[in-house]
């Protein structure tokens, strides 16, 4: 679990306006709710958030200058849909100890046989697990898996103290043949009856001439 300490300052503006010039200014709108909490409205360093916010499910340790910091777990950020930089980030209080649901992605290793291709229909699993304990990701070995092998969210293991939220019987990952596979025993299936028909046909051939 990465935990990354980081400047904030509490604000009293709000809107649009405000927005795009503490955006101009390199900072970036952000609000802390929880814990039964009024929400609170901060900004925080672009270009340092930025980074944490590469580490999925980074703890953020709000720093206020002031000796005060607090504990926050990103929930939602929003990112300009062309220039993909950051707008706003919606922060989660959390306290050491605690247990939270997040979203933990899941990562493939290894190659599936020759001629089949795996299909993935879960890129994460949601689960329950402590706020300063949370998994990285979670590791799934299909090396010489054949066709037909499928892993469901009940099948990935987790670390202990770690609980599935996700339905355990959602299907993560399969191997299936490709399409250029099927299409390849289809025209071989395909030739071998034409063959047959074809020994048939000569055989019959060679019975009238007998008679």
């Amino acid at each position: 679990m990465s935990e990354v300490r980081i400047n904030a300052e509490t604000r009293t503006e709000f809107g649009k306006g405000f927005a795009r010039r503490a955006r101009a200014a390199g900072k970036v709108p952000a609000v802390i709710y929880g814990h039964g909490e009024s929400v609170r409205h901060v900004t925080l360093p672009g270009h340092d958030l930025m980074i944490a916010l590469r580490t999925p499910n980074v703890l953020l340790n709000l720093d206020f200058g002031d000796g005060k910091t607090e504990l926050t777990l990103p929930k939602q950020v929003q990112k300009d849909p062309v220039k993909r930089t950051l707008e706003h980030v919606d922060l989660l209080l959390v306290r050491r100890g605690e247990k939270v649901t997040v979203d933990v992605p899941i990562t493939v290793t290894g190659e599936v046989v020759g001629g089949a291709v795996l299909d993935q229909s879960l890129n994460n699993l949601s689960v329950l697990t402590e706020a300063t304990h949370i998994p990285t990701g979670f590791e799934v070995d299909v090396d010489r898996k054949e066709e037909g092998f499928q892993l469901f969210a009940r099948d990935v293991e987790l670390p202990q103290g770690v609980e599935l939220v996700t339905d355990g019987d959602q299907l993560v990952l399969q191997v299936v043949v490709t399409r250029a596979e099927v299409a390849e025993e289809a025209a071989e299936g395909a030739e071998g009856e034409e063959a047959a028909e074809g020994e048939g046909a000569e055989g019959g051939q060679g019975e009238e001439s007998a008679e």
